[in-house]
């Protein structure tokens, strides 16, 4: 009967937190939303708590959630949960003692292979989802549980009878697309709250059309998910660093292609690109947030030569 409630609740939790995935689409799952949960047969249970890894009252054994804290300016996170190669995730033990109740929880949960909830922070406040998601290893001598993402599929309880190596390359492929998720998300957030939710060019302040965009690409050697490495643009402006219709220099002046800048066209064209060339973009007030200045010259120089 417990087994079954558990079954139950998880996917009450799956159903809701899919609800709350199309509801924040844009923005990821602010924490409140999470603290408050859902109701379950008149029962209110929440999803995340103070610690990472979180069993409602509502269950009797086996945790919900397990928890990554977001990052914080200048400040380690408090454990280094991060993917492995492999293509999961390696998530730490609460504290060093592998009999703490939490650790158990997990370690049970490892054994019946009982699906719980990943929570990702973004930033301070926001957060993505990832479910189902397995214990598949326990290593108690480095302190860390290994987690694999599963889909649909995996609830529905096809993973019992899925081949091994099958299942495991399945797993390590969904776990690699929630990774890349995760960064984009990330990067994003991280981005528009250094620009203070305004594109660098145009100033537009309008969240919902603003875009992060790497100076030196995702598969750049020197591509990283970074804030020095991206600028806030609006959809318009990214598309046009993008495809090099405009550029930035080191000294952080907008220039607009020769051809484009010559062109004679409408408002949009006039107002919306040519009128920024020589402009400054905006940039984060911390030093620590603002564009390099080496990554800005290797765009730019890409820009001379796409131009």
């Amino acid at each position: 009967m417990a087994e079954d409630r558990d079954a139950a609740v998880r996917l009450r939790a799956f159903d809701f937190m899919r609800e709350q995935r199309q509801r924040f689409a844009e923005t990821s799952i602010p924490r409140p939303i999470l603290e408050r949960g859902f109701d379950f047969e008149g029962v209110r249970v929440p999803l995340i708590g103070p610690q990472g890894i979180f069993k409602p009252a509502l269950l009797s054994e086996i945790p919900l959630t397990i928890t990554t804290a977001p990052p914080v300016e200048h400040r380690e996170r408090p454990y280094d949960d991060g993917f492995i190669d492999g293509g999961f995730l390696r998530y730490r033990y609460r504290g060093t003692d592998p009999h703490h109740r939490d650790n158990v929880g997990l370690r049970i949960a490892m054994q019946r292979q009982a699906p719980l909830i990943y929570l990702h922070g973004i930033v301070p406040g926001l957060y993505e989802a990832a479910w189902p998601v397995f214990i598949v290893e326990d290593h108690p001598e480095t302190l860390t549980f290994i987690v694999a993402i599963d889909d649909q599929v995996g609830v529905a309880g096809e993973w019992q009878s899925s081949d091994p190596a099958a299942l495991t390359a399945r797993r390590q492929y969904i776990t690699a697309v929630v990774r890349r998720r995760l960064h984009q998300r990330s990067f994003r957030q991280r981005v528009l709250r250094a620009y203070q939710l305004c594109c660098a060019v145009c100033r537009l302040r309008h969240d919902e059309l603003l875009e992060a965009s790497h100076i030196l690409p995702d598969g750049h050697p020197r591509g990283e998910p970074i804030v020095p490495n991206g600028l806030a643009l609006c959809k318009l402006h990214h598309a046009a660093f993008d495809s090099y219709i405009i550029g930035v220099t080191p000294d952080l002046e907008v220039k607009v292609r020769v051809d484009v800048l010559e062109e004679i066209d409408g408002p949009m064209l006039l107002h919306g690109l040519q009128g920024f060339e020589g402009r400054k973009i905006l940039v984060p007030r911390p030093d620590h947030l603002k564009p390099n200045r080496d990554l800005l010259a290797e765009r730019y120089d890409l820009f001379r030569r796409a131009s």
